[in-house]
């Protein structure tokens, strides 16, 4: 029993020895068939996965108070802006003018810009927008040279001294002042410099803007240049109460903020200085730049100047007037600009005032 037990062990062992370098010897096999397979790559090429993009889009337009369909503008590409949305529209209806044409994402909402793309305002390939008639339309070119044009020959027309407007034999009779000479030189020196810079200065945006600010801006310009001029070239115009001395310094001062007003409103027309890769502009050789320093929009600083120099010069209560409105309005603009440039210049505005050095 005993030796038949002790046979069966070593049969056992005997078998064991054989399989165990079989085992190995597969396993050996397979990893290399495994590496054989993998060097050779896939049997079939991968197919490549083909992302659709929405290369046109389709833009419903719809009015914006009784939500109505007006059109379909169709087959607009992904460079394509408001502005082409707005001359597409004008061909489907004829009736809008696209200078009139207001678009907005949503009721209430404000108007697109026509520089903005569609592809920066679509969620999917259908796009709806809400038109509003935006009124009669200007473009900002004929505002400007409106409201320029006009106090330059009704400032003109006065210093004349037209028929109907004084005495002939007062006119006659009083000899001018020669303040009342220097303040005409001044005031069409003034405007022309404006027409100028209109024309060939500055960036004037193609935008349009409603007619009634066209009726309003030139009311207060007009308006207000009628009743500074009355006053003098009246015949019983009196001098200021300092007399040369006052005229001279004021009309050094004039001639001074014209010119520098004119400088910075150059430096701001540069490439370097518009759009929306524009830098802040930093003072160079030129003195009247160096402004810059102190505030963040020394053109209107420039211009405020400039009005107070003639206030002082002609010593009236209309161009007193004029100048304190005017020194109101342009410290809005300039705060508004102030708060823009702090949001994208905020490195270069380190303890800028907006208008008026060290105290706002």
């Amino acid at each position: 029993m005993f030796q038949r037990h002790k046979s069966l062990e070593r049969r056992r062992e005997f078998f064991q020895g054989i399989s165990r370098p079989t085992v190995k010897e597969d396993r050996r096999n397979f990893h290399s068939l495994s590496q054989l397979v993998l060097s050779a790559g896939p049997l079939k090429p991968t197919p490549t996965i083909k992302h659709s993009k929405t290369t046109h889009f389709e833009i419903e337009i719809l009015d914006a108070r009784t939500r109505k369909q007006m059109c379909i503008v169709d087959k607009m590409a992904q460079t394509s802006t408001v502005h082409d949305v707005k001359q597409k529209f004008h061909k489907a209806c004829p009736k809008w003018c696209p200078s009139r044409v207001g678009l907005q994402l949503e009721c209430g909402g404000t108007f697109l810009k026509d520089y903005i793309t569609i592809q920066s305002i679509a969620a999917s390939s259908i796009v709806t927008l809400y038109f509003t008639d935006l009124g009669q339309q200007v473009s900002w070119t004929t505002v400007f040279l409106a409201e320029y044009s006009g106090p330059l020959f009704i400032y003109l027309l006065f210093y004349l001294r037209i028929s109907y407007i004084y005495d002939v034999r007062e006119s006659s009779r009083r000899l001018r002042h020669p303040v009342v000479h220097l303040a005409c030189f001044c005031h069409c020196s003034h405007y022309i410099r404006h027409l100028l810079e209109t024309l060939f200065v500055h960036k004037v945006s193609a935008g349009h803007t409603p007619l009634k600010n066209l009726i309003k801006g030139c009311a207060f310009y007009w308006g207000f240049t009628s009743w500074m001029a009355y006053y003098i070239n009246h015949p019983r115009y009196t001098p200021p109460s300092f007399g040369n001395r006052q005229v001279i310094a004021s009309s050094v001062s004039f001639l001074m903020c014209e010119a520098g007003n004119h400088f910075i409103n150059v430096m701001l027309a540069h490439p370097s200085h518009t759009g929306s890769n524009a830098s802040f502009p930093s003072p160079n050789y030129n003195p009247f730049t160096w402004m810059f320093l102190l505030v963040s929009c020394p053109n209107y600083t420039y211009e405020i100047g400039s009005w107070i120099s003639f206030s002082v010069m002609t010593q009236t209560l209309p161009v007193g007037i004029f100048t304190l409105l005017m020194s109101i309005q342009m410290t809005l603009w300039a705060k508004k600009k102030h708060k823009i440039y702090l949001k994208k210049f905020n490195t270069y505005m380190h303890r800028k005032s907006a208008i008026i050095p060290f105290i706002l």
